[in-house]
């Protein structure tokens, strides 16, 4: 078992870029420790080395990132929350003015990577199996094989999971957060750690707030108190209400 966050060791990283219909070879295994007693101490001594050494290669990736010009955001949120749906948009709407491309996380299937390669957007496909994060050594791995352009941006879909990706560095140069208002309002008060590392929280799926109980208010407060800094976007992909917002901040994001 995963000495972080509990997910099995067994785990395993398969590269599918869209269009494919079969497996490349497993890549490197999600390997992270043994079963532990996590009463025990040897579990915290543990869980910092599996950390210090993701940091280590996230430090690597950022590097090899930056070498290159590459701009690499870490998009996270829970399941359903409308990370693809976004991609997809954004892929459609900033064809031939942002170069873009796409790391998709999910444990299983290429269902997603599918979605984005439809709408025109270069991208890989990560299965984790049954690991709920993406790693640094994944995201390496998926670099080399998706080649981005200079000058471009990578947005890694992470799997969706509002707990375990915020633990693990990937060499991004930002990280998003993505809420839906269909999840209700009290999001940063139950996962404080993935909201405190925000650089950017959008508020998605707002074409819905007439039909739910979802208090803006609260929620940036919350977010406001969690992380000062954090720039907040609402917006919504299906009707296209504040996206521009959201493509602003991609093409400022860019070196120069």
């Amino acid at each position: 078992m995963c000495a972080t966050c509990g997910c099995s060791g067994k785990a395993r990283l398969r590269l599918v870029p869209s269009g494919h219909d079969h497996d490349h070879a497993p890549g490197h295994a999600h390997h992270h420790g043994s079963e532990h007693d996590h009463g025990d101490d040897r579990t915290v001594v543990l869980q910092q080395k599996v950390l210090a050494r993701n940091d280590e290669l996230a430090g690597r990736n950022r590097e090899w990132l930056r070498e290159r010009g590459v701009v690499a955001v870490n998009l996270m949120s829970s399941p359903g929350a409308g990370k693809t749906t976004l991609l997809e948009r954004t892929a459609r709407e900033l064809a031939g003015r942002l170069a873009l491309s796409v790391i998709e996380g999910d444990q299983e299937t290429a269902l997603d990577a599918d979605r984005i390669s439809s709408a025109g957007c270069q991208v890989v496909q990560v299965n984790t199996g049954v690991g709920c994060h993406l790693d640094a050594v994944m995201v390496a791995d998926a670099l080399h094989a998706l080649d981005p352009r200079p000058g471009s941006v990578v947005v890694i879909e992470n799997v969706g999971n509002l707990v375990c990706p915020a633990l693990f560095d990937l060499g991004e140069a930002a990280r998003i957060v993505l809420a839906s208002v269909t999840e209700g309002a009290d999001k940063p008060a139950k996962y404080p750690h993935m909201f405190s590392r925000a650089d950017v929280v959008l508020v998605s799926k707002t074409d819905l707030l007439p039909y739910v109980d979802f208090d803006v208010r609260r929620h940036a407060a919350d977010v406001r108190q969690l992380s000062p800094g954090a720039r907040m976007l609402q917006l919504s992909a299906v009707t296209g209400d504040g996206m521009q917002a959201w493509y602003d901040w991609l093409q400022l994001s860019l070196p120069g």
